[in-house]
């Protein structure tokens, strides 16, 4: 259906055109010297030692657990809200996905007791999630990770531009991971983005993303190299040039873009300041927000699927951030999946995603605000 105001969209212009039409007149289409361009630019933007372009975010988080040397018999602590690729990427290295609570309604994000609570002697890894694009506590993180001799994985998905007391989110861990999905702040369709500065790392990353070869199609292209040799077990999560061109264009634009999501976003904290009942995540988080999501929490009570069906036939788009991945079928199973996360299960059943993106104006956020203000009112009075 035609939506009034969507849940996200994309500010692409004749930049990104002119770019991938440059592209497609050089005929080479796979990595090559746009990936390279921009995988330097990323990590200059993020001030980063080490910037891989990849597929996808899965793919980045996949890598990530590979580089840390997560693998069979291993448990990585993961947040249960989130997207399921976050908890998919341990288990595709064999290891077991240790479901982590969040805060409370006010933090989103993971609970760093909760983090302490999980750990046994087979934990590994950290996987932290940036929720919305606010970044998690990363100093009681770092500090956990160090006191067990832990890695830390940022999945920075929601948070590109996000920083936390001046440091960039997905730089302060061991590995960060990006997603560059159509709904994100930084859009290419498709592809991602694993930063490091730990050189190690950096040349698995770069050997498992083309099948753990030595040497690349350009390279023997460019006539660098003849033949090549496989040195390890890899992967094909190799980006395209296309993607590459995009994720140029999109970077130059990403703070600017940041700066009118969070303008948005105070917009929105004000109008829905006077509807009774709602809470606001993050109102008072001390870092630098990418401003990815506007989730909010229902009154307690409220019925969200009518909810979402009302606002959907006004023309409102919404969504929910996340199903909690520890009560998905697949996981049911898992020996380590908790019968119960309270804060993540109170949080899940309220929360609504609101549209929020750079090419909202300030009369779509009042329109979004004064429809739920009276479809919440109406409900109120059924009642």
């Amino acid at each position: 259906m035609p939506w009034k105001v969507c849940l996200s969209d994309i500010d692409y212009g004749p930049e990104e055109l002119a770019r991938v039409t440059e592209v497609l007149r050089s005929k080479w289409l796979s990595m090559g010297d746009v990936t390279r361009e921009f995988e330097a630019r990323f990590a200059d933007f993020l001030g980063v030692r080490h910037a891989f372009l990849v597929a996808n975010g899965t793919a980045a988080l996949h890598l990530a657990n590979l580089a840390v040397g997560v693998g069979p018999e291993d448990e990585v602590i993961v947040p249960s809200l989130t997207f399921v690729a976050t908890a998919n990427a341990s288990v595709y290295c064999g290891a077991t996905p240790v479901f982590a609570d969040i805060v409370g309604p006010h933090d989103l994000n993971v609970s760093p007791e909760d983090i302490r609570a999980k750990i046994t002697g087979r934990t590994k890894a950290i996987t932290v999630v940036h929720y919305g694009g606010y970044p998690a506590d990363m100093d009681a993180i770092c500090a956990i990770a160090r006191e067990h001799n832990l890695k830390i994985i940022e999945d920075a998905a929601h948070a590109p531009g996000a920083t936390w007391k001046g440091r960039m989110a997905g730089t302060i861990g061991d590995v960060g991971c990006f997603s560059f999905f159509s709904n994100k702040n930084l859009v290419t369709g498709e592809g991602g983005a694993v930063v490091t500065n730990n050189d190690d790392y950096a040349e698995q990353i770069r050997l498992m993303r083309s099948h753990g070869m030595t040497s690349l199609s350009y390279d023997r292209h460019k006539g660098h190299a003849f033949s090549y040799d496989v040195i390890r077990l890899g992967y094909n999560y190799r980006a395209t040039e296309i993607t590459a061109a995009l994720a140029c264009v999109q970077l130059e634009k990403l703070p600017r873009l940041n700066k009118r999501r969070a303008e948005l976003a105070s917009e929105y904290r004000e109008c829905l300041s006077r509807i009774d009942g709602i809470e606001i995540p993050f109102s008072t988080h001390p870092g630098c927000s990418a401003h990815h999501l506007m989730a909010i929490l229902l009154p307690i009570g409220t019925d969200r699927a009518q909810l979402m069906a009302t606002l959907r036939d006004q023309g409102i788009q919404t969504s929910i951030h996340y199903p909690p991945i520890h009560k998905f079928s697949a996981f049911a199973s898992s020996p380590r999946v908790e019968s119960r996360l309270q804060q993540t299960e109170c949080v899940a059943t309220r929360e609504m995603t609101i549209p929020l993106h750079p090419l909202l104006v300030e009369a779509d956020v009042h329109s979004v605000g004064d429809t739920l203000h009276s479809c919440l009112d109406s409900d109120r009075e059924r009642q």
